[in-house]
């Protein structure tokens, strides 16, 4: 793998612990180990990061706009603490009954952050925790790589994932996803 321009990270499960009843306060955000490091070794290596995340939450009334906006504060400053940068942050807002296009598996969100930096798909790695992720980035022609930091069956979703995109690569978690991606050059 060569080294990308930028990466592109999903958020909970990826930097940050997820949780099935959802990221609804400041409190609940809690970084996984090693994940605020890998993103400041890359912002080291003038390789943008930006935030590709879909955020039902919010369509479904689970938190206010406010309140997102502290989660949010509270992982940028996080990540600057540690020495990293998000250049471009992207969420989905929708429920999943909205009909919107930025929702993964479709590509609205990576496309937006393609946009943002001014890079092309091949320019670019998705780094996820979920088949959704490993969608979006294949229907928005992006290589990805998968963690397995999030919440479900690791081993089913990289099954799943493999189905997509056959010569994927699963790592433990983003440290060593970030990791793998610099030492390969």
């Amino acid at each position: 793998m060569s080294l990308p321009k930028a990466v592109l990270l999903d958020r909970d499960g990826v930097i940050n612990f997820d949780s099935p009843d959802y990221i609804l306060t400041p409190e609940q955000w809690e970084p996984i180990p090693g994940s605020l490091e890998a993103i400041a070794k890359l912002t080291q290596q003038a390789i943008p990061v930006a935030i590709c995340s879909n955020q039902s939450g919010l369509g479904r009334g689970m938190m206010e706009e406010e309140i997102f906006r502290a989660i949010h504060a509270k992982m940028i400053l996080a990540i600057e603490n540690a020495g990293g940068m998000i250049s471009h942050a992207g969420y989905c807002p929708h429920s999943p009954d909205d009909g919107c296009s930025c929702r993964k598996p479709l590509p609205g969100l990576i496309e937006e952050a393609l946009e943002a930096l001014d890079l092309s798909a091949d320019e670019v790695i998705m780094i996820g925790d979920s088949t959704r992720d490993i969608e979006a980035a294949h229907a928005a022609g992006v290589d990805s790589l998968l963690v397995q930091s999030g919440y479900g069956n690791a081993e089913m979703i990289l099954q799943r994932s493999l189905v997509i995109n056959p010569e994927i690569k699963a790592y433990p978690d983003l440290a060593a996803a970030v990791d793998a991606i610099l030492e390969t050059n």
